[in-house]
């Protein structure tokens, strides 16, 4: 999860010094949301190993960010790390402000933040508020206020294309909820749904796709036995890890100009059992 301190109340940011001219000449710089932690970490490292000056969001994982920042940097790439709440319907604005002053560009956004945990149907409103708020609401309203700077890249030729979106979905809101997670199944359920709405509403310049991962980190709550049941019903034999979806991140943005609204299954065939 991410959240966000907007400028008026003074957004915190770990940084390298900034070079804009080389920024708004061409180096690409990819946002990924919830970036200094388990796979929106692993997503920030591979879009810097693959030449992208890298910013990311955090909550209050403040050690691990400065780390991915130094890590970046020791890649030869610029970042910079905002601490952001993303349930705040005003820290979208300050996010790409952030990013503007300090890269002078955008070309691909990661919605990768989020919440994760139980509920079932006594849950209150102001839970279920909570999970649509970070799950839904705030990628969507981050996808709009990214959406110019995402807009004013220059395309490739033969290619329309200016920008990407890749919001992080589940498995399990692909028509195979998951029980007992009542709230966080209907907000990426939203999430999926807004992911399709916002390739129409946003295409030729940008594309929006998202990536639907089963396990791809084990949750500390599983036990050994519920990893083994898991597992003997993945045709591939293996749980997912971060790079796997890290790689799928890349295909996305670096790969797939003529792919929008699409979304990607990553479970090793678990839906198919």
């Amino acid at each position: 999860m991410s959240r966000t301190t907007t400028a008026r109340t003074g957004m915190r940011m770990t940084k390298t010094p900034p070079n804009r001219e080389m920024n708004q000449a061409g180096q690409p710089v990819a946002l990924v949301t919830g970036g200094a932690r388990r796979v929106g970490r692993a997503v920030a490292v591979a879009l810097a190993g693959a030449g992208y000056d890298v910013a990311v969001t955090y909550l209050t994982s403040r050690a691990e960010a400065d780390s991915l920042v130094g890590q970046v940097r020791a890649m030869g790439q610029k970042a910079v790390a905002i601490q952001a709440d993303q349930a705040d319907p005003a820290s979208p604005g300050a996010i790409v402000e952030a990013v503007r002053n300090e890269f002078g560009r955008l070309d691909a956004l990661i919605n990768n933040a989020s919440i994760f945990g139980r509920s079932s149907e006594d849950i209150d409103q102001a839970e279920l508020d909570r999970y649509f708020a970070v799950n839904a609401r705030g990628p969507l309203l981050l996808t709009q206020a990214c959406a110019p700077l995402l807009a004013a890249n220059k395309p490739a030729e033969g290619s329309t294309v200016t920008g990407h979106v890749v919001n992080m979905l589940d498995v399990h809101v692909m028509h195979q909820p998951a029980k007992g997670y009542l709230a966080y199944n209907a907000s990426k359920a939203a999430l999926l749904e807004i992911t399709r709405s916002l390739a129409l509403e946003l295409a030729p310049r940008i594309t929006v796709n998202g990536i639907a991962p089963g396990v791809v980190e084990w949750a500390e709550s599983y036990t050994p036995e519920q990893r083994e049941q898991y597992l003997r019903r993945v045709p591939l034999g293996r749980a997912g890890t971060p790079h796997d979806v890290a790689r799928a991140v890349l295909f996305f943005v670096r790969d797939a100009d003529y792919c929008t609204g699409e979304i990607l299954r990553l479970d090793g065939g678990r839906s198919l059992t």
